[in-house]
């Protein structure tokens, strides 16, 4: 059992951890694109890994659907080996949705969850594929918020994971690695993560939303007056206009 301790919320996140990391640096520093055959890797995918954590997960975990050819596309863009989880994500699944779309981790796209891993990066963490990326958008939440994983430009921890909270304008290192951060997705304690996200209405509210939309809050939330969540205007936009936002005022 290992235990996380999360900047600002001061809590704990007990969760169990295989001992599977994905490999630190990012490939979109490469010279070379690397072909698709080199990067599927039959003998040792990590789907096996991620269905048998979906067989326990303590949340509620929805794999969507992906398609092939894009899949495929998405995987040569990362290049990343679907030995490791990031890479079995983005070839075998359109996305993962984690407590009805209250969090989406980002796969190789869906009609459900229309945010592509390479291609939503694209633009905004790197210019083309083949540039090495300072660091990636991995995932986001129903509360505008989204998670980074570190390739050098968060910090000297390269291969963790940070979140854009949409009460705090800063990036909050979470100490967890992407496999560990799959995995906390899908046993971790997300109700103590989002305690201070949560409003009265909040589960009825998230029946009407989209996975390709999210919450936006006025007065927002990171602002003196927005401090407490049950008094604001909860409305919604798509995650494009609210990232978009977010950035605008980092």
């Amino acid at each position: 059992m290992l235990t996380f301790i999360i900047p600002k919320r001061r809590m704990k996140l007990n969760i169990k951890i295989l001992l599977f990391f994905m490999i630190s640096h990012f490939a979109f520093g490469q010279s070379k694109m690397r072909p698709l055959n080199e990067l599927v890797n039959k003998n040792e995918d990590a789907i096996n890994l991620i269905m048998a954590w979906k067989s326990r997960a303590k949340n509620k975990v929805q794999i969507l659907a992906n398609d092939s050819l894009k899949s495929s596309e998405a995987l040569f863009n990362t290049q990343i080996s679907t030995r490791s989880p990031m890479g079995a994500i983005i070839f075998h699944t359109g996305g993962i949705l984690i407590d009805d779309g209250w969090m989406r981790i980002y796969g190789s796209g869906s009609e459900k969850l229309n945010r592509n891993l390479p291609t939503w990066n694209k633009g905004k963490t790197f210019q083309n594929f083949g540039d090495r990326a300072g660091h990636l958008i991995i995932a986001d939440d129903a509360v505008g918020g989204f998670f980074l994983l570190n390739g050098g430009d968060l910090g000297n921890d390269i291969g963790k994971i940070y979140y854009l909270s949409p009460d705090n304008n800063e990036y909050e290192q979470l100490d967890l690695t992407y496999t560990e951060f799959i995995n906390f997705c899908f046993s971790g304690n997300i109700d103590a993560f989002y305690k201070d996200l949560r409003w009265k209405d909040w589960e009825d509210d998230l029946k009407k939303l989209s996975a390709n939309e999210a919450f936006i809050f006025y007065p927002y939330l990171w602002t003196k007056e927005g401090k407490d969540i049950n008094k604001v205007q909860i409305n919604k936009a798509s995650v494009e206009e609210i990232y978009t936002l977010r950035t605008q005022k980092l």
